[in-house]
């Protein structure tokens, strides 16, 4: 039996983005194995509003991670196999008409959710794509001219096959630029793929898994709390501004980073320091994030496409480039 002193300490004490993102972890480790640094980062965009695009070759469990992490988190969620034939109406809604009342009626389509895996995003034709431009940006969607609000918080976490060639689209800039953060879902280690191969042999019901909702709404409405109070020295906001400047006056880049991309820094930095338990943002917080938040950004130019220069060499440049500051918690 606890005293009143202990009943009010534990009623105050509200969830930790650290504790929030440890329990994710744990359960979506339960069934996968490896993937810290994914669940890590689809973590910190939850935290902060952000969308995520998952990118990896086939068969490396970029749906199998966004499934989990969608049950894990307890939000409403929805999925969609994007398809050349799938329309914006299949992803938005339309109204349909109902021939007992003699009335249009409202059908809302998947968008209506918290969070929306949506698989295989470059397979849906660039007109269908658009159909999530203006939820990702404003969290509505307007339907024959009418807008409606979409539930908070809304998510998308879309994978992408980057090796298929045939039946798929480019995804357009605009539409990059509007996911926070791209992850790389790269084949596991051999000694993961050999655990894995363990767990499933001994359980078979993994090959096809499920997790545990281990959260709420409410506990991640009160991580984001503390996320939002971070604190952000002026030095490391000059520093985002400087590596999202250094996109641009490269050589090899015909359109640099938009100040998207400098917003979604400062939203990722705050809460990545968050998870590792700290109240200040730190250079390394931010240099960590960087190919993370940039690399999908950056259109090169032909001479660096002709040249197998990628995006990940650019932004090599762009960090051993720009100096990083030095800011200790006495500065706060």
């Amino acid at each position: 039996m606890t005293n009143d002193n202990e009943t009010a300490s534990d009623s105050s004490h509200s969830t930790t983005p650290s504790e929030l993102y440890d329990r994710l972890y744990a359960e979506i480790s339960r069934v996968l194995v490896g993937n810290e640094e994914t669940v890590r980062h689809l973590t910190v965009s939850t935290l902060t509003g952000g969308h995520v695009l998952l990118v990896g070759n086939p068969g490396v469990a970029k749906t199998t991670i966004a499934k989990l992490f969608a049950t894990a988190i307890g939000l409403s969620y929805r999925r969609i196999q994007m398809t050349p034939d799938i329309l914006p109406a299949d992803i938005t809604g339309t109204h349909i008409y109902r021939q007992n009342t003699g009335e249009f009626e409202l059908q809302r389509g998947p968008i209506f959710s918290n969070l929306l895996v949506a698989d295989e995003l470059n397979r849906a034709t660039p007109k269908t794509q658009s159909a999530l431009l203006e939820a990702m940006q404003e969290q509505q969607v307007t339907i024959e001219g009418e807008t409606l609000q979409l539930p908070g918080p809304f998510l998308v976490i879309a994978t992408l096959n980057p090796i298929e060639n045939e039946g798929v689209f480019d995804l357009p800039v605009a539409q990059r630029d509007r996911f926070q953060l791209q992850l790389t879902v790269e084949r596991p280690e051999r000694a993961d793929a050999h655990e894995l191969l363990d767990r499933i042999d001994e359980k078979p019901d993994l090959a096809d898994p499920t997790a545990t909702q281990v959260t709420s709404a409410d506990e991640i409405a009160e991580a984001q709390e503390i996320v939002w109070d971070v604190y952000v020295a002026e030095e490391i906001i000059d520093y985002i501004l400087d590596l999202v400047e250094g996109t641009h006056s490269h050589p090899d880049v015909r359109h640099g980073a938009s100040p998207r991309a400098s917003i979604a820094f400062l939203n990722a930095s705050k809460a990545s320091a968050a998870i590792d338990g700290r109240d200040y943002v730190i250079p390394d917080d931010v240099k960590a994030l960087t190919e993370f938040v940039l690399a999908h950004r950056l259109v090169l130019n032909t001479d660096a496409e002709l040249s197998d220069v990628t995006a990940a060499d650019v932004i090599a440049d762009v960090i051993d480039a720009t100096d990083p500051v030095s800011v200790s918690p006495e500065q706060r």
